[in-house]
């Protein structure tokens, strides 16, 4: 049952993040990529502290150690993302991104030694090949901003696997506080080092797109993933969040009322049997469907 909710968490972080590509898209129109980033943070940071107040007397030594390796590593992948989109094109920066799905039951193995079943490598792939059909439309060279991505895509899946181990041994409120403090320090730090002015809370449009991002991608989308991983497994986690590219494609065909093509559709199809294939057990529902039969 655990397992279960863990899982129905983790599609509900995929639909707010899917809802962030066009609000992020919206406020990129107003905001330098820094700014946002910054202004995400901290906002997820203040109404954790004000909702959650009096969870900051859990938090030890050992909770800051951890919180700020996962605030350093959630930071280093944002940022690394946003400076590698500057390089090359949306797509490919999406796409790349995701490769995260596939490099957690790696990372995981090599660092901790996570036994990964077949499934969740069918899983994994499959889900990888559904991405790239559904962002991609060519794959033309590779330059600097990919490789940007790719190790955008090695500090998600760190995050991830950390988050997985953290979670099991600390209060999720007090190191989600500590986390979203590094992310906002590191980022204020780089808004100095470049000299970026703090966004104008006169402009409606950033306003309402920081506090969307704030509140609900971050602070509500990391807090329930951090809580589903407490039932779930690091490649599981990573399946599941493949999603969000689909929610991504939804929500801008709704809202930005951007073209589906066939190619989309069909990537579409492949992360949803991605998902299926590394979350059914066919085995065992033939088993329960065998025994149901002699029992009748």
């Amino acid at each position: 049952m655990k397992r279960n909710l863990g899982r129905l968490g983790l599609l509900l972080v995929t639909i707010i993040w899917g809802a962030a590509y066009v609000v992020s898209d919206i406020a990129l129109d107003v905001l330098n990529p820094y700014q946002l980033m910054t202004g995400r943070f901290l906002v997820a940071f203040v109404v954790m502290v004000v909702l959650f107040f009096n969870m900051l007397k859990r938090i030890t030594k050992k909770t800051l150690v951890r919180g700020g390796i996962l605030g350093i590593l959630l930071y280093l992948a944002f940022a690394f993302q946003t400076v590698g989109l500057t390089y090359t094109t949306p797509s490919k920066n999406a796409f790349l991104t995701a490769i995260s799905v596939v490099l957690v039951p790696f990372i995981g193995l090599l660092l901790f030694k996570n036994k990964i079943s077949i499934r969740a490598y069918i899983g994994a792939f499959l889900s990888i090949i559904g991405i790239g059909l559904l962002s991609l439309e060519g794959f033309h060279g590779f330059n600097i901003g990919d490789s940007l991505t790719l190790i955008c895509a090695v500090f998600f899946s760190l995050q991830l696997i950390f988050t997985s181990r953290f979670v099991r041994k600390e209060n999720i409120f007090a190191i989600m506080i500590v986390q979203m403090g590094v992310a906002t320090l590191c980022g204020l730090a780089v808004n100095v080092f470049r000299g970026d002015a703090f966004p104008s809370l006169t402009n409606v449009t950033g306003s309402l797109s920081i506090l969307y991002l704030g509140v609900f991608s971050t602070m509500v989308g990391f807090m329930v993933q951090t809580a589903a991983q407490r039932f779930t497994t690091d490649t599981e986690t990573a399946i599941i969040l493949s999603m969000e590219s689909l929610w991504g494609m939804l929500f801008s065909m709704v809202l930005l009322k951007e073209q589906i093509t066939l190619q989309m559709a069909i990537g579409a199809a492949v992360i949803l049997m991605g998902v299926l294939v590394s979350e059914v057990d066919f085995k065992k529902m033939k088993h329960r469907k065998t025994t149901h039969y002699e029992r009748d």
